[in-house]
C-alpha cells in the first residue's frame, strides 16, 4: 500500500483501486477538539476536488475534500459516533470514507510522505 498527500492535509492510502482517505495529524492539530465529523453517502460519486466530508472543532468546521475522483465504497462510522477517534487516531484508525478510484492518473499529482513533511515545515 501506497499513502500520499494533498496540500489540504487529507492522506489517501492506496490499496489496488480502492483509496481510503482521512486527514492529517498536522490538520487534527490545527483543528484542535473535533466534536462533529459528517461523511458522505455510500455510492455518492465525487469529483476531485469536491466537497466530500465536514468535520467540525471546538474552534472551527472544515470541510475536507475528494483529493481524487470516485465512487464512495465505504465509511467509518465510527468516527460519527466518536468524533474524538479524529484526534486520537487520525493516520489509521479515523479515516474517513474510501473511494474506488475513478482515474489511476489523478495520483501523480499527490505528494509522499517526505514532499509533504516539507510542505508542512
Amino acid at each position: 500500500m501506497t499513502t500520499l498527500f494533498t496540500p489540504d492535509h487529507e492522506w489517501l492510502e492506496i490499496d489496488g483501486d480502492t483509496a481510503t482517505i482521512g486527514i492529517t495529524d498536522f490538520a487534527q492539530t490545527q483543528l484542535g477538539d473535533v466534536v462533529f465529523v459528517e461523511l458522505p453517502k455510500i455510492g455518492r460519486a465525487l469529483k476531485k476536488a469536491e466537497t466530500a466530508a465536514t468535520v467540525e472543532s471546538v474552534k472551527a468546521a472544515s470541510d475536507v475534500y475528494a483529493p481524487i475522483a470516485g465512487e464512495v465504497v465505504a465509511v467509518n462510522d465510527a468516527v460519527v459516533a466518536d468524533p474524538s477517534l479524529v484526534n486520537s487516531d487520525p493516520g489509521k484508525g479515523a479515516w474517513f470514507f474510501k473511494l474506488k478510484i475513478a482515474d489511476k492518473s489523478e495520483l501523480a499529482g499527490l505528494m509522499d510522505e517526505a514532499a509533504y513533511k516539507a510542505h508542512t515545515a
